[in-house]
């Protein structure tokens, strides 16, 4: 594969042939204002020094890279795991939110709204709405308000007013869907904080960027540890993708380095009950951008289905997508059953309880092999709690 720059879009938002902003009318103001204006301001140095500042000191960054000696001896090889499930709020997304309310604060918006799936996104949506004392309302599935139980209360405990999507399968795609709907019709006071690597262009780089500190970390993590920056594999679970793009984003130009995404295969990739998009899908356009997209012949967009509710998304973001075509990415998918095993796994070889999302990572080291030399890196995106109830039904 020819050596190519992988990590910024074009100036219309493309990587390759996926991305840009199919857009209503009614809000390409808001819009072009984040396009036109994002990278300034993210590169202003007093952005820079509350960003720094607030993912040290709020968010508890820098989060360990930590060497999994048991699973490490149980697979052969040397196995790190990247632990964003240490973060604020218990998952990554919280580097993303703190970015986007300090874009929103220096845009003048008073009104925050996000979507979520699995919820992390929305708590750490509202915990940041709490932190600046801006008015934040969360959409959310109403089959995923079910499921996440434990998120949905730490987000109207934070003050955020949740509104459950009530169409289709009433989870992530058309909790997107209704927020766009609030962003058309309050286009002045309001900013969207989209929670993954997908949307309009903007916000697949934009968060990407925000995210792409849990790669610069581990850069710099490995080398101290091993006397290298590179590892050999970074394993990351993929719904629209944030994580992934965070924990690929500085080794997306290091073509030694072997990026492999892990997408949800439900009950089985052709089980009809699945959202393996790069199996799947197909070009389309969702939520505003070109991607790769689980669609029927007629281009209705397919139901998905995993366990985890983070990951129960038909599309991939368009950075994804352009990995996959270009073959810079390998994606596997794990089935609901694997994502269990690997989750419990986890739990009793070193002590910890991975969120759902993320033991489709863990999933991965069964399906791939390793030389005992190589370095594994695997992005831990969240913590279980919020997971508890599906687990216990495994337990036996």
């Amino acid at each position: 594969m020819k050596h190519q720059t992988f990590t910024s879009p074009d100036v219309q938002g493309y990587y390759g042939s996926f991305g840009g902003a199919y857009i209503p009318e009614m809000l390409h103001k808001n819009v072009e204002e984040l396009r036109t204006s994002y990278l300034d301001i993210i590169a202003d140095p007093s952005f820079q020094k509350e960003f720094n500042s607030l993912l040290a000191d709020y968010a508890g960054r820098v989060t360990p890279l930590y060497h999994a000696k048991r699973l490490s001896e149980q697979f052969g090889t040397t196995v790190y795991l990247k632990r964003e499930d240490l973060c604020h709020t218990g998952a990554h997304k919280i580097n993303n939110t703190i970015g986007q309310i300090l874009l929103a604060e220096r845009l003048g918006k008073k009104r925050i709204i996000a979507e979520t799936g699995a919820g992390q996104h929305g708590v750490a949506t509202a915990t940041v709405c709490a932190l600046k004392g801006l008015n934040c309302i969360v959409y959310m599935g109403e089959k995923d308000i079910e499921r996440q139980a434990p998120n949905v209360a730490r987000m109207k405990m934070l003050g955020a007013t949740v509104v459950p999507a009530v169409s289709g399968s009433k989870t992530l795609k058309d909790a997107t869907n209704e927020a766009i709907r609030d962003w058309i019709n309050h286009p002045d006071d309001t900013h969207y904080i989209i929670g993954s690597v997908v949307g309009p262009h903007p916000y697949p780089d934009m968060v990407a960027l925000f995210q792409s500190v849990i790669s610069k970390e581990i850069r710099s993590q490995l080398l101290e540890k091993t006397g290298n920056e590179l590892p050999d594999y970074v394993i990351a679970c993929v719904g629209g993708g944030s994580n992934a793009a965070g924990s690929f984003y500085h080794f997306l130009n290091e073509p030694s380095v072997q990026l492999v995404a892990v997408e949800a295969a439900g009950l089985g990739i052709h089980s009809g009950q699945s959202a393996a998009t790069s199996q799947l899908g197909k070009p389309g356009i969702l939520h505003g951008s070109k991607s790769l997209l689980m669609q029927t012949e007629d281009g209705q967009v397919v139901e998905p289905h995993s366990i985890s509710a983070g990951l129960d998304y038909p599309g991939i973001g368009p950075l994804h997508a352009h990995l996959f075509e270009t073959g810079r990415a390998r994606f596997l998918s794990a089935t609901d059953q694997e994502a269990v095993d690997a989750a419990f796994n986890l739990a009793r070889q070193e002590g910890i309880i991975p969120a759902l999302e993320s033991s489709h990572a863990l999933a991965a080291l069964n399906q791939l092999s390793f030389k005992a030399a190589d370095k594994v890196v695997i992005c831990l995106s969240g913590r279980g709690d919020k997971d508890l109830a599906t687990y216990m039904r495994y337990i036996k």
